[in-house]
């Protein structure tokens, strides 16, 4: 018998900060390892639950179960997988959805998606969904015990036409099921207030975890953000560009950049924080002990 998931709901429900941590799925089986190596270092730190990545278009998506599995049967994390429209029909979502459930995880991250590779523009599957609120829908339909996490973007959705529509949209995925939000990475902690402050007066009441990625790489972290319209600080910029091509100091600002805004975001009632770390464990450990301190 295959024990089901705690719903994340629960979690939030007790008005404590969560940690979480997002993995995404190697390539190959020697990724694979190396990610449980990352794994095993990470059970020091506690994080309340882990994420998986669906992959750029989908392309990862059958790593996505694996590592899921792998996550929850060898180290006893809470899993939240990811699921996206791309590439799939309305049939074949709720199969998945069926499997997901079966499996025994009670939650997801559902999202739209990015499109394919190759391509610039998204484009529902034949017989699928264009817009992550149908997504949410057809889950809490299909599973009205599943928790759902959707994403949201404190600088705007590179897609959407204006803030106003990004907040709509946001508002949409709510109204229809989603239990929590997620952003995507800010490096301005303004940003994520003043996106919280323009939530709350949208009537979007759920949660809304700041996702907070430590800067590796000066040119890495560059791509990322002209990838999802999110700004760097020039006081960060200049300190990264200080420190040349010298990773071990680079990586030593990313981590107390990120570290001073965790410090920051739980001083003012944040409801945790979820860490993108590239399946890489060091900067999550070092963050870790160093909120502890």
């Amino acid at each position: 018998m295959i024990l089901a998931d705690r719903p994340l709901s629960e979690l939030f429900a007790q008005r404590r900060p969560l940690r979480s941590i997002e993995f995404f799925p190697p390539r190959d089986d020697a990724g694979v390892e190396a990610l449980r190596n990352t794994a095993a270092a990470l059970r020091a730190m506690s994080p309340d639950f882990v994420s998986v990545t669906y992959g750029a278009g989908g392309s990862t998506r059958q790593r996505t179960a694996q590592v899921s599995g792998l996550l929850r049967s060898e180290f006893g994390y809470t899993v939240m997988p990811h699921l996206t429209c791309v590439g799939h029909s309305v049939a074949e979502l709720n199969d998945i959805a069926d499997r997901i459930h079966a499996d025994g995880f009670r939650n997801i991250m559902a999202l739209r998606g990015d499109p394919p590779k190759g391509s610039t523009q998204y484009a529902a599957a034949e017989g699928g969904l264009r817009h992550a609120s149908e997504l949410v829908a057809l889950l809490r339909a299909r599973h009205p015990d599943f928790c759902l996490g959707v994403g949201g973007y404190p600088e705007k959705h590179p897609e959407a036409p204006s803030a106003e529509a990004d907040m709509a949209a946001l508002k949409g995925k709510v109204d229809v099921g989603a239990d929590f939000v997620t952003t995507q990475l800010f490096f301005d902690n303004e940003a994520y207030y003043r996106f919280v402050d323009t939530c709350r007066r949208s009537a979007i009441s759920v949660p809304i975890v700041p996702g907070i990625m430590p800067v590796l790489s000066l040119k890495q972290i560059q791509r990322f953000t002209s990838m999802c319209g999110t700004a760097l600080p020039q006081a960060l910029i200049r300190r990264l560009e200080a420190a040349g091509e010298a990773p071990e100091i680079v990586e030593a600002i990313g981590i107390d950049w990120a570290l001073q805004q965790i410090r920051d975001l739980l001083a003012r009632g944040a409801p945790g924080y979820h860490l993108y770390i590239l399946n890489r464990a060091k900067s999550a450990l070092t963050l870790a002990a160093g909120l502890a301190a």
